[in-house]
């Protein structure tokens, strides 16, 4: 889903990360965007640039993203490995 306010686009999905490897990795794909993605678990919002922020959250579930960019496919194509409906 893409919402557009004033020039301003946020892409969201759901994804799992079941293990440390998966955390690693998609911690290395997120830091080499310059837009800001964000993950949601519950009521805690962390940065998907911070790997210790992600392990703060529960990983048993899935975890919403938030991408503030309109251009990210390329992002979306390197990690639809950890995309969950």
């Amino acid at each position: 889903m893409f919402i557009k306010e004033e020039e301003f686009f946020m892409k969201t999905f759901n994804l799992l990360l079941s293990s440390i490897n998966d955390v690693k990795d998609f911690v290395n794909i997120v830091s080499k965007y310059d837009f800001d993605v964000d993950l949601t678990s519950g009521r805690y919002v962390v940065d998907a640039k911070s790997i210790m922020g992600i392990f703060s959250l529960d990983l048993s579930k899935p975890i919403k993203v938030e991408i503030r960019d309109e251009d990210c496919s390329e992002f979306m194509d390197e990690v639809s490995k950890f995309i969950v409906d």
